[in-house]
C-alpha cells in the first residue's frame, strides 16, 4: 500500500512525498483509514517510534476546514520536547494547505509569547496538561468546538502524574468529539479513561499488547553492585559507534556516573530534574545532533524525549514496572530500525528478568562481561574501519604529502602501520593490559550453606525490640510499591540485616516500620540523596505498636497529608510480623525482597 491508496488530499500527499515518505508504517496503514472513514472512538497500542505522530495527524489535516477560525484538533502530549515535535512534523505535513495554523503551548517558555500566538486563533492546538489549563483559565482558549482529541504517549502522561488533568480538559470539550488515545501499553488507568470518557471505541494494537519493539534486542550483564560502573565502560567500549541512553534510578547517580563519564573521557552528558528549562534544552540539541554520545537521564527526565536512530538503551538499574522498561527499550529500534536494551544486573535481579521476559514475551540474552582483550580487539578493528573508509580529500592535503613521504621514506610499510595503530590504541591497551575479570561466579550452594545461611536468616527473623515509623518522600504517583520500597533500601543500604516491618503507600509518600537501632544506619544512608528522602515519620508510632482503640478522627493512622487519600497498607498481622520474608506473597510481594 502507498499514501496515494489512503484518500489523503492532495496538498497533504505533496507535502509527506516532499518528505520522503512512500509506504505507510502498520499503525499508519491501519489508523488513518480508521479515521477517515469511521466515526468511532479509537484506541491505538503500538511503540514509541512506530510513526503515531502521523498516524493520527494526517487523517486529522484531511479533516481540517481551514476557513474556520476556530480549534478543531486539540493534541495532548506529556513533555515539552515531545509537543514540540508533535506541532513540527503537523506543519511539515500541511506545509502546502493555505490558512491552517498549529501553535503549539507547552510550559517552560514565557507564556506572554504563546499568548501572542492564540491572538489568531489556529485550528490545531498541540499543548502540554498543564499550560493548556492555564491558557483555559485566562479565557485564551477555548475547546467547545473541536472535532478531534488526541491523547499521544497517555500511559506517559499517566505516569507524570497528569490524571487529574486530562479529566478536566475532557471535561470541557464537547461530546460529539472523537477521541484518539495512543500509548505504548495498556494500564488500568488507560482502560478506565477509555471506558469513562470514549463512546464506542475500536482498539487497533500493532504487535503484541504490552510488549516491546520487535526490532529490539535485549541483553543483560550480571555483575556485583560496586562495579556496576566498570561493566557500564566496557559495555561502552565495546560498542565505538554507540549513541544511547544510560538510564538511572535517582537524580544523584545520574550525576555521579554521568560526571565519571566526562571524567573518564567519554562524550557524555546528564539528563535530570535538577536542570534549568534552558540547560535542558542544551543538552538536548547537543545530544540530537550527536555531539553527545551517551545521554545519562532519569525516567522522569527522558519523557517525551524524541531522537531518532539510537543504537542502544542501557539500564544502569533496572526499572521496577515493566511499563517503564517497555518505555526505555522503545527508545531504540525504531522506524524499523535495529536497536538493543542493555541491563546491569545483580544476580540476585535475575526474576526480574524473567518477568520481563513473561511480559514482554521476549527472550533476554545474558551474556559474559567483556574482558580486555576483547574490547581492545574490538576498538583496534574499528579503527581500521574507519580508515578503510575515511574520505581522502587529495587536493586538501596535496601540499604536505610529498614531505610527509620524506619524512617517513626510512620506515618500512608494516613499521608504519605498527605507528599508526599504536598512536590511536595505547590508550586502550595501556588501560585494559591488567584489566579484572569482571564476571560474577554464582557457585551453587551445597547443603551445609544453605543450612548456614537458614540459620542466619531465622536470627534475623527473631529480631525483637521498639520499632520507629519512617517516610519516604514517594507514593503511589511514583509508583512505589512494597517490592520496590524493599528494593530502593536495598540499594542504598547495601545491607542484608536490615528489617523492614508493615508498609503503608499513600498518593504521596510511604511509611514503614524499622527496628528502633537500625534507624540511624537507614536515615545515613539516605542522607545525601536530594530525589530521595527518608525521615523519621513524627508523631506517629510503628504499625505493629498501634491499639485499635486508638484509631484517629480522619479514619487512617499516623500522618495525612492533604490531599492525601489514597492508603494502601502492607502490614504485618500475624505470627509473621517480625519477619518481612514471610509477608503474603499475593498482597505485597514482598517475598521477592533481594536479600
Amino acid at each position: 500500500m502507498t499514501f496515494k491508496e489512503l484518500n489523503l488530499k492532495g496538498e497533504i500527499l505533496s507535502a509527506i512525498e516532499e518528505l520522503g515518505y512512500e509506504q505507510p508504517m502498520p499503525v499508519q496503514e491501519k489508523t488513518i483509514p480508521f479515521v477517515l472513514e469511521q466515526q468511532a472512538d479509537l484506541v491505538a497500542l503500538a511503540q514509541t517510534g512506530t510513526g503515531k505522530t502521523a498516524a493520527f495527524g494526517l487523517p486529522i489535516l484531511n479533516t481540517i476546514d481551514v476557513s474556520r477560525k476556530q480549534v478543531q484538533a486539540l493534541v495532548l502530549s506529556p513533555t515539552r520536547e515531545l509537543c514540540i515535535q508533535i506541532a513540527k512534523d503537523l506543519k511539515n505535513y500541511s506545509k502546502n494547505m493555505r490558512g491552517l495554523r498549529v501553535v503549539a503551548v507547552y510550559g517552560g517558555e514565557d507564556i506572554r509569547t504563546q499568548l501572542r500566538q492564540l491572538d489568531e486563533t489556529p485550528q490545531i492546538i498541540v499543548a502540554t496538561p498543564g499550560r493548556l489549563i492555564d491558557l483555559i483559565e485566562r479565557g485564551k482558549v477555548a475547546l467547545n468546538n473541536i472535532d478531534f482529541l488526541v491523547l499521544d504517549e497517555a500511559d506517559e502522561m499517566l505516569n507524570m502524574g497528569f490524571k487529574e488533568d486530562i479529566k478536566t480538559i475532557l471535561e470541557k470539550t464537547p461530546e460529539t468529539r472523537r477521541t484518539l488515545l495512543f500509548s505504548a501499553t495498556m494500564p488500568k488507568e488507560i482502560a478506565n479513561i477509555a471506558r469513562q470518557y470514549m463512546k464506542n471505541f475500536e482498539e487497533i494494537t500493532i504487535g503484541t499488547r504490552n510488549s516491546g519493539s520487535e526490532n529490539v534486542e535485549h541483553i543483560y550483564y550480571i555483575s556485583l553492585a560496586k562495579q556496576r560502573y566498570l561493566v557500564l565502560k566496557r559495555i561502552v567500549d565495546l560498542n565505538p559507534d554507540i549513541y544511547g541512553i544510560v538510564f538511572c534510578r535517582t537524580r544523584q547517580e545520574t550525576k555521579e556516573v554521568a560526571e565519571k563519564l566526562m571524567q573518564d573521557g567519554y562524550n557524555a552528558d546528564a539528563l535530570h530534574g535538577d536542570l534549568s528549562q534552558a540547560q535542558r534544552d542544551t543538552v538536548m540539541q547537543k545530544f540530537r545532533i550527536r555531539n553527545i554520545q551517551l545521554l545519562v537521564a532519569t525516567d522522569v527526565a527522558a519523557r517525551g524525549l524524541d531522537v531518532s536512530d539510537l543504537t542502544h538503551v542501557i539500564n544502569y538499574n533496572l526499572p521496577d514496572d515493566t511499563e517503564v522498561y517497555t518505555h526505555r527499550s522503545g527508545r531504540t529500534g525504531r522506524a524499523n530500525k535495529s536497536g538493543i536494551s542493555v541491563s546491569i544486573i545483580h544476580s540476585k535481579e535475575k526474576f526480574k528478568i524473567k518477568d520481563l521476559e513473561r511480559m514482554l514475551k521476549k527472550s533476554f540474552k545474558q551474556l559474559p562481561i567483556p574482558n580486555g582483550l576483547e574490547v581492545c580487539k574490538k576498538q583496534l578493528f574499528h579503527l581500521i574501519d574507519r580508515m578503510q573508509q575515511v574520505e581522502v580529500n587529495e587536493e586538501q592535503i596535496a601540499p604536505y604529502m610529498e614531505q610527509i613521504m620524506k619524512q617517513l621514506e626510512y620506515l618500512e610499510k608494516e613499521e608504519i602501520l605498527k605507528r599508526f595503530v599504536s598512536l590511536e590504541f595505547n590508550r586502550f591497551l595501556e588501560y585494559y593490559k591488567n584489566a579484572d575479570d569482571l564476571n560474577v561466579v554464582e557457585q551453587s550452594r551445597d547443603r551445609g550453606e544453605r543450612g548456614e545461611r537458614g540459620s542466619e536468616r531465622g536470627k534475623r527473623g527473631t529480631k525483637t525490640g521498639e520499632k520507629t515509623r519512617l517516610k519516604m518522600n514517594m507514593g503511589n504517583q511514583e509508583g512505589i510499591t512494597p517490592r520496590r520500597l524493599l528494593g530502593i533500601i536495598n540499594d542504598f543500604t547495601n545491607d542484608k540485616s536490615i528489617s523492614i516491618g508493615s508498609i503503608e503507600v499513600t498518593n504521596k509518600f510511604t511509611f514503614f516500620d524499622v527496628y528502633s537501632d537500625q534507624v540511624k544506619q537507614l536515615l545515613n544512608a539516605f542522607s545525601n540523596q536530594s530525589e530521595v528522602v527518608v525521615v523519621e515519620a513524627k508523631g506517629s508510632r510503628s504499625y505493629d505498636d498501634r491499639r485499635p482503640a486508638k484509631r484517629n478522627t480522619q479514619g487512617s493512622w499516623g500522618e495525612r497529608s492533604r490531599g492525601d487519600r489514597k492508603r494502601t497498607h502492607y502490614g504485618n498481622e500475624s505470627a509473621n510480623q517480625d519477619k518481612p520474608w514471610r509477608k503474603g506473597r499475593e498482597r505485597s510481594n514482598v517475598g521477592s525482597r533481594k536479600k
